[in-house]
Formats: C-alpha cells, sequence, structure tokens
C-alpha cells in the first residue's frame, strides 16, 4: 500500500527515470510524480528522515538498558614504588617504602531490575601483587564468584517509568515521520500548483496578447473605414498595452516559481523545464468525521504526544515525592581466596559478605523538598489543562478540515463547468467582435470572466489537493485506498 513511497526500488527507479525525462530541457511532471519525487529527494523529507534515525537510536538505547550489559576492567598492570604513612601498635607513625607490582582484572555481568529499579551484578575476579625487596613474594586474591545487589528503598523507579514514557515516545517519532511525509506532499502539492498557475496564466498572457495584436488590426482597419469611433480605437490599444505589460510580469513569476521547485525537488540541472500536468481526476470519497477522528487519536503523533507529555508531568511528580527520603541497600555474597600460588587462591575460599543500609532523611529542611512535590503537581495540573484545550482545538480543526473537504468537491464541478462557460463566450464575443456586432467593453468582460475561470479553477483543484494532505497527515489514513498509510521504519532508518 503507502509502504511503496518508502522502498529502495522507488529510489531506483526515482533516480533513473526523472534524469531521462529531463533530457530535452523538459520535464514533464504530474502531481502523483511531484510528491514520489519531493517524499525522497526534498530537504524536507532528509531532515525528517534524520529525525527519525535519531529518535530510533535513541529507542535502541533504551532498550538496551533492559538486556544485561557484560563489561571487563582490568589494570595491568600498576607498578609503585614510594615511601606511605604507616601506624604501628602504640599509634606511632613512620613512613615506610613500598615497592610492588600489580594487577587486577575483573569480568561483570550486570542487570538492571526493571521491578524494582535496582540492578544486580555477577562479577569475577583477580588480584595479583609481587612484593619486592627483602621478604618480597607473590600474592593472588581471587573472588570466583559474587553476587551484587544495589536497591533503592522507597525512591522513584526511574526504569519503570521509563519504560512507560519511551514506547510512546518512540510510537510518538515513528508517527511525526509519517505525518512529515504527508507534509512533504503538501508541500509539493503547493508548488506544484503554483508553478502551474503561473504557467497557466502565461499561457493565457500570451493567448490574450495574440488576440489582442489581432483585435487592434481589425480596430485599425475599421477606423479607417469609419465603422468605430476613434475612442474604440485607443481603448483596442490600451488592450494591447496591457497584454504586452501582462506577458512579460508573468513570464518573470514563472521563472521566479520554476527555480524554487527545482530547488525543492533537488533538481541541480538549471536547464530543466518543469512542465506540471494539470489533474485529470481527483478522488471522489466522503470523509467522516468519526472514522477520521478515531483513525487520528489511535495513530497521529499529536494523540501519542500528549500521552507522553502526561506521563512526563506524573513522572516528575514520583520524582519529588521519592525525594523527600532516600535509603539504599547494598548486599554483595561469594566467595575469596588468597595465596602465593594462583591455583590455590582458588582452592582456599572463605564468605566474603558485606550488607550495607544507608538512608538520607531530612529532618528539617523549612519545607523545601514537599515545596518541589507541590510544585511537580502544580505543574502536572497545569500541563492536563493544556492537554485537554490543546485535544479539543485538534477536533475542531479535524472537523472544520474534513468540512470544507466535504464542500471542495462540489466548489471544484463548480469551476470546471463555470471555466468551460467562459471560454466558449469568449470565442464566441471574439467572433462576435470581428464582425461588429458587439462592443470593446463587452469583449473585455468576457477575457476578464475567462481568465478568472480558469484561475479560479486551479485554486480550487489546489484546495481540493491540500485538504486531502492535511487530512491524510493528519488521520495517518489513505481514504482511497481504505488502509493506513504505513512506512518499514527498520529499512529507512538503516538506508
Amino acid at each position: 500500500m503507502m509502504q511503496r513511497h518508502y522502498t529502495f526500488i522507488l529510489m531506483a527507479v526515482l533516480t533513473l527515470l526523472f534524469p531521462l525525462r529531463g533530457v530535452g530541457r523538459e520535464l514533464s511532471m504530474t502531481l502523483d510524480e511531484a510528491i514520489t519525487m519531493a517524499r525522497v529527494k526534498s530537504v524536507d523529507a532528509a531532515v525528517a528522515l534524520a529525525e527519525l534515525r535519531s529518535a530510533y537510536w535513541e529507542w535502541r538505547t533504551y532498550r538496551a538498558d533492559l538486556m544485561p550489559e557484560v563489561t571487563f576492567k582490568a589494570t595491568a598492570p600498576s607498578y609503585s614504588n614510594q615511601y606511605t604513612p604507616y601506624m604501628n601498635e602504640q599509634g606511632e607513625y613512620s613512613f615506610v617504602r613500598n615497592n610492588y607490582l600489580d594487577a587486577q582484572g575483573q569480568i561483570a555481568v550486570t542487570q538492571n531490575l526493571l521491578l524494582t529499579g535496582g540492578k544486580l551484578s555477577l562479577t569475577s575476579s583477580l588480584d595479583f601483587m609481587r612484593m619486592y625487596g627483602e621478604g618480597g613474594g607473590n600474592k593472588f586474591m581471587s573472588i570466583p564468584v559474587a553476587l551484587t545487589l544495589s536497591q533503592p528503598i522507597f525512591g522513584v523507579n526511574t526504569l519503570k517509568w521509563q519504560s512507560r514514557i519511551e514506547p510512546v515516545r518512540y510510537a510518538e517519532a515513528k508517527a511525526a515521520f509519517i505525518s512529515a511525509s504527508e507534509d512533504v506532499a503538501l508541500m509539493a502539492v503547493e508548488y506544484f500548483f503554483t508553478l502551474l498557475l503561473s504557467r497557466e496564466n502565461l499561457a493565457v498572457a500570451e493567448q490574450n496578447l495574440k488576440n489582442a495584436e489581432k483585435l487592434y488590426n481589425v480596430a485599425v482597419e475599421k477606423r479607417r473605414m469609419g465603422r468605430i469611433s476613434e475612442n474604440d480605437l485607443l481603448q483596442m490599444e490600451l488592450n494591447l498595452l496591457d497584454a504586452r505589460s501582462t506577458l512579460t510580469e508573468c513570464a518573470s513569476t514563472q521563472r521566479s516559481n520554476m527555480f524554487r521547485m527545482r530547488t525543492f525537488l533537488d533538481i541541480e540541472d538549471e536547464d530543466v523545464e518543469i512542465i506540471p500536468v494539470v489533474p485529470s481526476r481527483v478522488p471522489e470519497v466522503e470523509i467522516n468525521f468519526s472514522h477520521a477522528l478515531e483513525s487520528a487519536l489511535a495513530n497521529n503523533k499529536f494523540a501519542k504526544n500528549l500521552r507522553r507529555r502526561q506521563l512526563e508531568a506524573d513522572y516528575e511528580v514520583a520524582k519529588a515525592k521519592g525525594d523527600l527520603r532516600q535509603i539504599n541497600l547494598f548486599a554483595q555474597v561469594g566467595y575469596t581466596g588468597t595465596d602465593s600460588q594462583i591455583s590455590d587462591a582458588y582452592r582456599r575460599l572463605r564468605g566474603n559478605q558485606v550488607v550495607e543500609l544507608g538512608m538520607s532523611i531530612p529532618l528539617l529542611d523549612w519545607g523545601k523538598r514537599r515545596g518541589r512535590v507541590k510544585v511537580a503537581e502544580s505543574n502536572r495540573q497545569v500541563t492536563e489543562s493544556r492537554l485537554r484545550s490543546e485535544e479539543m482545538n485538534f477536533n475542531q480543526n479535524l472537523f472544520v478540515l474534513i468540512e470544507r473537504f466535504g464542500n471542495q468537491q462540489e466548489q471544484l464541478r463548480i469551476a470546471s463547468r463555470s471555466y468551460d462557460i467562459a471560454l466558449k463566450r469568449y470565442d464566441t464575443n471574439v467572433e462576435t467582435f470581428m464582425i461588429g456586432m458587439i462592443s470593446t467593453l463587452d469583449l473585455n468582460d468576457s477575457q476578464s470572466r475567462k481568465d478568472e475561470s480558469m484561475r479560479q479553477y486551479v485554486n480550487e483543484l489546489y484546495r481540493y489537493w491540500s485538504y486531502w494532505y492535511q487530512i491524510r497527515s493528519l488521520t495517518l489514513y489513505d481514504y482511497e485506498h481504505h488502509t493506513g498509510i504505513n512506512a518499514d521504519i527498520e529499512k529507512l532508518v538503516k538506508m
């Protein structure tokens, strides 16, 4: 379905297809082709993809925190030859010389505990020391296995809160990318129809100039024969001058819009002239507001953004409450052995246990910590109020957009029929003026109506497609094919 916009095959086709069609300085382009090309080659599409990759690796980092981590630490070697203070049994200090070589190695497997927020480690280490000088020798100390638990008591379980927030954050990033892709399509619609309208205006200006020249020559002949007044001849000359001025302005506008379109689509060849093709078909669908709202709340980044911000506000409250008191448990059990031989250091093992319970409870802090809790709770209330307001505005904007889209289909039909009528009327009036049956005022009026009807039809087309992609961006639903808009995220981030 919509995943075709994000596949490698599409990129290859675009890379090969468009340069070939651009040969000869002209590139005929439909609206669908412009949108497809913009999704892949535009700067906005590249920015959206970069943001997705950043969010993806943040998600991968979070997932890695839930997995066991294996680390190896070593000091090999550490040599010391210096005097250090020493206190004997009588409490007298002296300086003794230490001359030794030390080497240490440790391998550890560490697992964060999602349920409790603590950390559990399984380690194995070996220390070696060689003393130099009189009475020196080798010493080994082994810890074949040691199990260590570090656990906060009563504090906030940060890992558990992250397990709630991070999946929502990543889902929001994926929805944001797909919405950004639809926003790129919306921008392509704007550039496409701006260029199309400027080309249509230019074509109309060229045709009007030809007609004005022809009519002026006829008017000169009629004036010579005395069939029209001097005032009518002067009016025809003014029409000719206006037509030339309009053509110059339209040509300049068309070149500017052409440059903007090429830049947006990242077409570096300045000799390529894009020729937009007027869309001959529009999808005639009826969009139900209830279904659109349901799709938007299920798929759109906005709904996930609301959920994430609510969770973050709740987390700040929990963290502030957890800081009221701090109690940490540290426990280690295992075995250790020492000897001058490495093999004996692993045979003669003894128990090795450490239990430590540390706490920090404020007895008098003048309400500082409870004040932080109140601030966090107040901030959460403010966030909740803002979220309700944003949700109401989102629902309202979606409703208005769907209503406008529904009306736009009828507006487009009216504009198409109006243009056909205005064009036929103008052609008839030109022929009628040639035989002297109508005045220049009637001819000018029919020309203005014809030109305005053409512009109105193109503008109505633009509004239709603009509403169409705005709705797609908000709901992430393709109403033409009746399916959700998705993307192969894994493939995209590894491109």
